[in-house]
């Protein structure tokens, strides 16, 4: 990578964020997500050897907005952060609705109650 720049975004902002880099032509390359002081979210972007990622923080009953109208292999990515940390990622192209895995609990990652 020649580049790398992270740019801290609110929840929603993602969507216009997303559209800006489509249209300059970046490609999806990753969407992460960890378990620290609330669900940090990590849209990672390329272009030229360029890479770019929005980052922001939310909990589990902030709705966010899914970007796989824009990027529809997306799908899998938000299928997997909302089935194993329980982010609540609306309207996803293809949702599986918690069953992309078989797993024997739900949110496997997300804290429970009174967890640090």
């Amino acid at each position: 990578m020649d580049q790398q720049t992270i740019k801290t975004i609110s929840a929603g902002e993602l969507l216009s964020e997303t559209l800006r880099l489509k249209n300059e032509s970046y490609r999806l390359v990753a969407i992460t997500c960890t378990n620290k002081d609330g669900m940090e979210l990590s849209y990672s972007f390329e272009k030229n050897n360029d890479l770019l990622t929005l980052r922001f923080v939310t909990d589990t009953e902030e709705e966010i907005a899914s970007i796989s109208i824009m990027y529809s292999y997306a799908f899998l990515y938000e299928n997997e952060i909302k089935e194993l940390f329980g982010v609540n990622i609306k309207d996803i192209s293809i949702d599986f609705n918690n069953t992309l895995y078989k797993i024997p609990v739900t949110t496997p990652f997300k804290k429970k109650e009174g967890e640090k």
